[in-house]
């Protein structure tokens, strides 16, 4: 075969294993809790045999040799004969770890090592195999007669091609080599499928073919169809003899068969869809700047255009930005591994709950928002529940349940890791503070609850007695604070002594186009995330007050931190009256600001690398009137202990 359909042949089959692997992480937890659900056996079963068999045209023996001892041990159990417990199971997820290391070798053209002797035997049925009830199994459907095979005699073919079984149709004699075939002989095999030769197991003598001893790209895809049964036989290929139908076929089977559906779905690179994306920001900023003349010029006709420009382009927006949205179970379905790997090494019994997985969430946030629920879902586990037999006690049932949700409220995105566990002490979680020097003993006890719950995203916090793999270094809450501040979310913390905890952060639905709350200091103007926005109020005389040594606002009966934002952009002239308050991860800021001008959509552009590195500036965008606005990066607006700057200082 040449060079070229060697690399596509491996791509196709890259795609294809890598959807089927990327399901058997939840299907293999799925069976530890099931492992008589012949479905659930079946399809892990039918995986590893899909792959192997991929693998095994390619030429990875490594690949061939890990799903093909995995595949034994699922054919036992789909037997009747063992049952996957949590030791095989362990074997099994170590299988899928390594074969998606192989997945990522093969795709960047590394070479690959032989999987570990200790795995395969771990992988081995071996003595300990018992008696197991043996799972029903689906009625077999009689052989299809257009010279297609059907996935039993796929699988009994692949079989044979390694020494386990016989080929339908085939003599029982294994090859003399324990089940490797030479090139020749797996054309030979193919041949015999479509009734070209003999048996495959007759190598000695092949059948003459006036076709040529390799087959076209066309001719693999149509097979691999037809393998599937999507489709019948490759053209070229002569199908198997069957008997003659009993009647003639119909017009619609004839017409289906010359003219397959087309497909529904086409695979696109993601840079073209970046570059969609940026032309429709392009759009979005082309709409402003017409709206705004419309408005300034009173010209009817104009304002008519404008108006039908703001309605395709919106239009064109939400179709382009729905075309980067992924189902959030893209980011939840990494999680059941991890709970079920994380339970075990803690010796606590915990039933993982999702809800909300087809809410949808642009693909950038499902990659961002990775580690950080990874942070929470440790947390939730390690300090929300008890050990099982404390909750005994407690009148709990011994399993604990963490329940993760997603859901979509206005332009967020809003995902939650609740426990029902022990919940938070406000009044351990002060001493806890004020012992690791984060807050000194006036600051504690002038803390409410609610803000002692958000103690847990400090620097160096953390209230476990001993340091572990797990927790007590003092880190993780205060990466996922940092993490989701950076992507323009917040967080907030409930809890209920005894009842447990829920951590919820919310999300913008993308980044690509932001919607911004503009406002003017002194002659900047400022593009703030809407995201991020809480809410917009007046500044009424005798409001400001001085704590710690810096200046807040009394607001709704909370102490509000005022940022100097005029010192920030050099202005001299102090803004007063309006104040912006603003949620920065789980923190509240209120920005002094001399004019509120409204709401935008705009597209963020990079300043360039002379500007890389300036704190609290993710960029600058165009508004509707022609001018420049700098857009806020309010990450930048938190130190690293957790304190907003610039905050208004009191004077000397």
């Amino acid at each position: 075969m040449d060079p070229t359909f060697d690399s596509e042949l491996r791509d196709a089959f890259l795609v294809e294993a890598g959807d089927l692997v990327q399901r058997l992480g939840d299907q293999l937890i799925g069976l530890e809790g099931a492992p008589r659900d012949s479905e659930l056996l079946n399809a892990v079963f039918r995986a590893f045999h899909t792959v192997k068999g991929g693998a095994g045209f390619l030429a990875v023996e490594p690949m061939v040799q890990l799903c093909h001892h995995a595949e034994d041990l699922l054919n036992v159990a789909r037997n009747g004969q063992l049952l996957i417990d949590a030791e095989r199971m362990d074997a099994l997820l170590e299988a899928l770890d390594l074969l998606n290391d192989m997945l990522a070798a093969l795709a960047g053209g590394q070479a690959m090592a032989m999987p570990p002797k200790g795995l395969l035997d771990r992988l081995s049925p071996g003595a300990r195999a018992v008696p197991a009830p043996k799972p029903v199994a689906a009625p077999v459907a009689p052989p299809p007669s257009d010279g297609s095979i059907d996935d039993s005699e796929f699988e009994a073919l692949l079989d044979s091609l390694y020494g386990t079984g016989g080929a339908p149709g085939a003599p029982a004699a294994a090859p003399a080599d324990a089940g490797a075939i030479s090139d020749d002989e797996f054309e030979a095999l193919l041949d015999n499928l479509h009734g070209k030769g003999g048996s495959p197991g007759a190598h000695d003598a092949p059948q003459a073919s006036s076709a040529s001893d390799t087959i076209s790209d066309d001719e693999f895809e149509a097979l691999l169809d037809n393998l599937h049964g999507k489709g019948s036989a490759p053209s070229g290929m002569a199908s198997a003899p069957a008997p003659a139908p009993a009647s003639p076929p119909t017009q619609s089977s004839a017409a289906r068969h010359a003219a397959p559906p087309p497909e529904n779905t086409v695979r696109v690179d993601t840079a073209r869809l970046d570059s969609l994306v940026h032309r429709a920001g392009e759009l979005v900023l082309v709409r402003n700047r017409l709206l705004s003349l419309a408005a300034k010029q009173g010209d009817e006709t104009l304002a008519l255009a404008a108006s039908e420009l703001d309605r395709v382009a919106d239009a064109l927006q939400n179709a382009v930005l729905g075309m980067r949205m992924q189902p959030v179970g893209r980011l939840f379905q990494r999680f059941p591994r991890i709970v079920r790997d994380l339970s075990r090494q803690l010796g606590k019994e915990v039933e993982l709950v999702q809800e909300g997985e087809g809410t949808d969430l642009d693909r950038s946030l499902v990659e961002s928002l990775a580690d950080p629920m990874v942070h929470l879902i440790r947390n939730a586990l390690d300090h929300g529940l008890e050990m099982p037999a404390d909750r005994e006690r407690a009148g709990k049932p011994r399993k604990g349940k963490v329940t993760l949700s997603a859901s979509q409220r206005g332009e967020r995105i809003v995902i939650s890791v609740s426990d029902d566990g022990r919940g938070m002490n406000p009044d351990v979680l002060r001493r806890k503070a004020v012992e690791k020097g984060v807050i000194d003993e006036a600051q504690a006890a002038r803390l409410t609850e609610n803000e002692c719950y958000e103690l847990i995203f400090r620097p160096g916090f953390s209230t476990a007695a001993t340091v572990s793999d797990i927790s007590g270094r003092g880190v993780g809450m205060d990466v996922v604070k940092t993490r989701v501040a950076e992507l323009g979310g917040i967080l907030q913390v409930r809890s209920k002594l005894g009842r447990g905890s829920t951590l919820e952060l919310a999300v913008p639905l993308t980044l690509a186009i932001q919607r911004v709350l503009m406002v003017r200091v002194g002659a900047r103007l400022l593009a703030l995330p809407l995201s991020n926005v809480e809410e917009v109020f007046e500044m009424a005389p005798g409001q400001q007050q001085q704590l710690d040594g810096r200046v807040v606002a009394s607001h709704r009966g909370r102490a509000l931190a005022l940022a100097d934002l005029a010192g920030w952009v050099g202005v001299n002239d102090l803004p007063g009256g309006h104040v912006v308050v603003l949620h920065i991860g789980h923190l509240r800021l209120g920005c002094l600001v001399h004019e509120v001008l409204g709401r935008e959509d705009v597209m963020v552009k990079p300043l360039g690398p002379l500007f890389e590195g300036v704190p609290a500036v993710a960029g600058a965008t165009v508004t509707g009137d022609g001018r420049l606005a700098l857009v806020m990066d309010l990450a930048g607006l938190a130190d690293a202990d957790g304190q907003l700057l610039p905050t208004l200082r009191m004077s000397a």
